[in-house]
């Protein structure tokens, strides 16, 4: 029998986490040809989504796959997003959560983020930080 993951009971507890202290929940995602997000919102290949009650509509959190609609710029889109796509969630006031570590990497890393809205990962192995677009924003490990 194939062993199952961690990550969406992870993704689950950070959320109910966010709900019950009155935090917003957001998403990190790597976006790819399985991943349904609008477009003309991803950023170098990856989009945050804030995914509390008031923003994702119908938010079914599976152990595959995490789908909801949303409103952007007033229109409303069905999102969907792979489980295995999610590179993080934190709660955007305090800007602690959990960053994943890439797919095959079975630890998995505590994280908190800087103070702006977008994440930016760091390899859990090195103690550098890499930011990928070049600005302030990134992720500790918090041991």
């Amino acid at each position: 029998m194939k062993e199952l993951s961690t990550k969406p009971y992870l993704i689950r507890a950070i959320y109910d986490w966010c709900s019950d202290s009155g935090y917003t929940p957001y998403l990190s995602v790597k976006v790819d040809d399985q991943t349904r997000v609008p477009d003309e919102f991803v950023k170098n290949g990856e989009i945050i989504l804030n995914i509390s009650d008031d923003a994702a509509h119908h938010l079914t959190l599976g152990n595959d796959v995490i789908q909801f609609s949303a409103r952007f710029n007033g229109v409303s889109r069905e999102i969907s997003v792979p489980v295995n796509a999610v590179q993080g969630i934190f709660a955007k006031e305090i800007s602690q959560g959990i960053l994943f570590p890439p797919e095959g990497n079975a630890n998995t890393a505590v994280a908190e983020a800087g103070t702006e809205d977008s994440p930016k990962r760091q390899s859990s192995s090195q103690g550098s930080q890499r930011s990928q677009s070049g600005d302030k924003r990134r992720f500790q490990i918090v041991k």
